[in-house]
């Protein structure tokens, strides 16, 4: 979909368009752009920019809250629409999805025509753009929907991609953040065109074994596999501090709390992990993640909360402050699935049982663990 939200808001309010709209937290606080319209963009202003960044660069832009029950409902009817046209659909967000349309030829006709008739639906029965790009493989796609948009469609195959690859920036290729960008670019390559032709005994010198799928996408390859959505991959939750803190204990409170949310979800889900990760963004919007992986599936609070307290106590702050924190569990199994052998492990699933059932009556902080929510308001966003 084009500028998304920002699209919608100047749906809902006519008088917004051809304005520079921009969509996220408080503009005189600590939030952030979640999402902006083509007039705003013309100032340089993108996702994730810090709100405050954004009014200096457009003062005059309009700024708004969001409303993603209204953003979900839009998605859904996209969603609705593509469903029609192949049931391979794998949605990536709100406002982005594959489809692979291999076979449906002969009911829809060539993909270019289904393209055009799909980008017809949306914008009859939702009044929103999208753009949409048609490649073999998802890598190739994905480019291919963001090279003329809003209101593209672009079809890139593995013979004309090297080609229309060569000029583009080395940051558009799917894996390549802000580091590896940057060791790229100290090696002299800045665009595609200079990866596809850099010897690989020099990539391999930097990027070890990432080499071989970061050369494979400078020409265009990638994974053909659409999956729809099936069973959760992960189960997480973040936090952003009201400010920045270099308050250890606070930070291990919001880490236990984090991880008793997460624990619950997965039990809503009745999903169990092993994989535990700390997430930690400090003061200059520096990220890390750190995993652990316990021995046995678990839905466990206390246990999430004592993996990733062990994780944050190998953090080196160096007094640094943090800005958000975050809790995730992966590599999960459906929890019926899972049968505990220990007494322990029935006595604290008959607890979290009790829990959750007070908290579905009375509220996620009715009952609490052993960890103090009195400091959310205070220093959370």
């Amino acid at each position: 979909m084009d500028a998304f939200f920002a699209a919608i808001e100047q749906l809902k309010r006519p008088e917004l368009r051809g304005k520079p709209v921009i969509v996220g937290g408080d503009p005189d606080g600590r939030g952030v752009v979640a999402a902006c319209s083509y007039e705003a963009r013309a100032y340089g202003i993108h996702s994730a920019m810090p709100m405050t960044q954004a009014k200096r660069r457009c003062p005059h832009a309009v700024c708004l809250p969001g409303d993603m029950k209204t953003y979900a409902s839009y998605s859904k009817r996209v969603k609705a629409i593509l469903d029609r046209y192949t049931p391979l659909v794998e949605p990536v967000s709100v406002d982005e999805a594959f489809l692979d349309v291999t076979g449906c030829e002969r009911l829809f006709g060539e993909p270019e025509e289904i393209a055009r008739k799909i980008k017809a639906d949306v914008l009859a029965e939702t009044g929103l753009t999208c753009s949409v790009g048609i490649a073999p493989n998802r890598f190739l796609a994905k480019l291919a929907s963001d090279l003329e948009k809003p209101d593209g469609l672009v079809e890139l195959t593995l013979e004309d991609a090297k080609g229309r690859l060569r000029e583009l920036p080395v940051s558009r290729i799917w894996g390549v953040g802000k580091v590896g960008r940057e060791k790229l670019e100290t090696m002299g390559i800045f665009r595609i065109g200079q990866l596809q032709d850099a010897p690989l005994d020099l990539l391999e010198k930097t990027f070890g074994n990432q080499t071989e799928s970061l050369r494979a996408m400078a020409f265009g390859r990638g994974s053909e596999i659409v999956e729809p959505p099936g069973r959760a991959k992960s189960v997480s939750n973040e936090t952003t501090f009201e400010e920045d803190t270099a308050d250890e204990k606070l930070m291990r409170d919001v880490l236990r709390w984090l991880a008793e949310r997460v624990a619950r979800r997965m039990r809503r889900g009745r999903y169990r992990g092993r994989t535990i990760t700390l997430k930690l963004r400090f003061s200059d919007f520096k990220t890390i993640t750190r995993s652990a992986t316990v021995s046995h599936y678990t839905d466990s609070g206390p246990e999430i909360g004592r993996t990733v307290t062990e994780l944050f106590e190998r953090v080196e702050l160096g007094g640094r402050k943090v800005r958000l924190l975050g809790v995730g569990v992966g590599n999960l199994e459906t929890a019926y699935s899972q049968l505990t052998l220990y007494d322990d492990g029935d006595k604290q699933q008959k607890l979290d049982e009790t829990m959750d059932s007070i908290r579905d009556r009375f509220g996620e902080d009715a009952v609490t663990r052993g960890v103090k929510v009195t400091w959310r308001d205070t220093y959370l966003e």
